[in-house]
């Protein structure tokens, strides 16, 4: 006895060093401490219509193996001095709403190991998400009108734009508003109601770098929360309803678009070597005359400095037409049929690809 007397010793049992913690040997640390705390049980929330989770308050698309390794995380409570800490853990699924989670803990607290082991009952409650809720009261933020100018377009092209809409969806990230309320087909067009007004304007942008034309935007007033103003968004959307080397009639004259630009289109002259630059909304009214498909290759059989005759494939009648400023004797000539005439047309370098193909 007389030897610890001025000496370290443990405060509960009077043992010699080595101490730790507390100023206690290793056997009264290890029952005074406990690596991790785990509560028994744990609930947490599925949505009953969509199947995603709701973690920290946010609802997300997950695994269930996601979901044990986030309630094990969210919930092991860790002691402050723990280092080293490495975390094992094994699901067992009692029923469809409980699994229980054999937790496993390893770590150094003041230089002693402890392992221990745990369980943890995860119970499933069902809910509905914030998207559910507003999809079912059919909340939307946004209207995205499809439309043309130039000519109607048809069911086809319509679904072609559409379609458009579900490739911006797959490289957007995976955000529960961008969901579609409702669509269909309108007078003039074709209407998509949207839960997100991001998910309006990025489809707009693909739109018009995809196949041209212009976006307008109207935001209208809807009531106020909390202070501020709820309003929602219509995005008309115009396509042109002309392609490169269609026939068009704008401003009295024919021509042809040759080029798209950011803002517009590069359009040729048909009467005479002419080009110009025009924007959308310059171009809005625009008629299409003839599509660039529906033209017609011709070898001429006859022809002098200004006129050129041909056989007509649709009636086999000998037709002539003016020949166009661009002429070489000898060369074929593209035809349009505007009005039930036969017009030719200047070549552009569209037609000599199309005419090699």
């Amino acid at each position: 006895m007389s030897g610890r007397f001025g000496g370290e010793f443990c405060l509960v049992c009077g043992a010699e060093p080595p101490l730790f913690g507390d100023r206690m040997c290793e056997p009264c640390t290890r029952a005074r401490t406990q690596l991790a705390t785990v509560p028994e049980n744990v609930p947490w929330v599925r949505c009953a219509r969509c199947g995603i989770v709701e973690i920290d308050g946010k609802w997300e698309q997950t695994t269930e193996a996601d979901i044990w390794d986030e309630l094990m995380h969210r919930n092991v409570g860790i002691h402050e001095r723990a280092e080293d800490i490495q975390l094992a853990m094994e699901p067992v699924k009692v029923s469809d709403r409980h699994t229980l989670l054999h937790i496993q803990i390893e770590g150094v607290i003041d230089e002693l190991l402890y392992q221990e082991e745990h369980r943890m009952r995860t119970r499933m409650a069902n809910g509905v998400c914030l998207t559910c809720t507003r999809r079912a009261g059919n909340y939307f933020e946004a209207t995205v009108q499809l439309r043309s100018s130039g000519r109607r377009l048809s069911e086809e092209e319509f679904t072609k734009l559409r379609h458009t809409l579900d490739l911006v969806l797959e490289k957007l990230s995976d955000d529960p508003m961008f969901f579609i309320t409702s669509e269909g087909p309108v007078t003039g067009g074709y209407d998509v109601v949207l839960g997100s007004k991001g998910l309006a304007r990025a489809w707009g942008r693909h739109l018009v770098d995809e196949y041209g034309g212009m976006v307008v935007e109207t935001n209208t007033t809807v009531g106020r929360k909390d202070g501020v103003d709820v309003t929602r968004l219509t995005l008309l959307y115009r396509k042109p309803g002309y392609e490169i080397g269609d026939l068009v009639q704008w401003r009295r004259q024919h021509w042809r678009p040759a080029t798209w630009t950011k803002e517009g289109a590069v359009l040729e002259r048909v009467g005479r070597r002419e080009r110009t630059g025009a924007s959308w909304r310059d171009l809005e009214h625009a008629k299409v005359v003839a599509q660039r498909k529906e033209m017609l290759t011709v070898d001429f059989i006859n022809e002098d400095a200004t006129v050129g005759e041909f056989l007509d494939p649709s009636s086999w009648n000998m037709e002539a037409v003016r020949l166009p400023f661009d002429h070489v004797p000898g060369r074929q000539g593209l035809l349009a049929k505007v009005d039930g005439e036969w017009m030719t047309m200047p070549w552009m370098a569209l037609d000599e690809k199309e005419d090699e193909a």
